[in-house]
């Protein structure tokens, strides 16, 4: 494991498993940039946080990719609200090992879902490395043909018409599945509008998009695929919407 991905593993337990404010001093940059909704700036905007964590409060891992000084996790949130929250978090590594900035996004979980697959089960173990950068190139040309510029004529150039499972509740498995979601989210204006893909993670067959749009309303996309014999394969995401106002003056992005 590298020394990236480590520190923020083990900052994450500190924090949020330990509940520990003080994991705070050893883990976080003193100019600690906050992009999350639901947080203000800087690493004592932070240390509250985790102070005032409850005692049902836990995080549920998923999977985690590293890329550079950025590390992706995915998992759920069970406390954090009436509700349990599926989310994104992205953190980047300073030279020191701290902490130093953090985005995310938020959805509750959905146990009925049209795949029957729940939102963060699958594959989670990094194991073709080899392939990082030819993922990358993949899905960074997907995303900026196909979300960004909503050329779907070319859409199996990068998804499988064989094998596509898909996490997102609304959808079911395959391309047929995507189209059907698609068609009943246009009914319901709430078109898949994609306007500028800020980041792109990623880790052997995993590769994480952070996206700008609208879903009838303006939101963050977060989608992370799977990437098998150069198609994609699986797909998980996060569709949250953006605040009008945020408690820092970052941006959600």
């Amino acid at each position: 494991m590298n020394h990236v991905k480590n520190a923020v593993l083990q900052a994450a337990t500190e924090l949020f498993g330990d509940k520990d404010p003080s994991a705070v001093d050893r883990w976080v940059a003193a100019d600690y940039r906050q992009h999350s909704a639901l947080a203000a700036d800087g690493p004592e905007a932070l240390r509250g946080l985790v102070a005032g964590l409850g005692e049902d409060f836990r995080y549920e891992g998923a999977r985690v990719i590293s890329d550079g000084d950025l590390v992706a996790l995915h998992g759920t949130y069970h406390g954090f609200g009436p509700d349990p929250l599926v989310g994104f978090d992205v953190f980047r590594v300073d030279a020191e090992g701290k902490l130093a900035e953090h985005w995310d996004a938020l959805t509750p979980q959905v146990k009925d879902t049209l795949s029957g697959r729940s939102q963060t089960d699958g594959p989670a173990e990094v194991t073709e490395t080899d392939r990082t950068d030819a993922n990358r190139a993949l899905v960074a040309e997907f995303a900026e043909k196909v979300l960004v510029g909503a050329d779907y004529s070319v859409l199996t150039d990068y998804i499988s018409t064989e094998t596509y499972h898909q996490h997102n509740t609304d959808a079911a498995d395959g391309l047929d599945g995507f189209g059907a979601a698609a068609a009943k989210w246009a009914e319901q204006g709430k078109n898949l509008v994609y306007k500028k893909v800020h980041r792109v993670i990623a880790e052997g067959e995993f590769v994480l998009t952070q996206s700008e749009g609208e879903f009838g309303v303006p939101v963050a996309y977060y989608d992370l695929f799977r990437v098998e014999n150069g198609r994609i394969v699986e797909h998980w995401d996060v569709i949250a919407p953006i605040p009008a106002e945020l408690p820092h003056g970052n941006g959600l992005f």
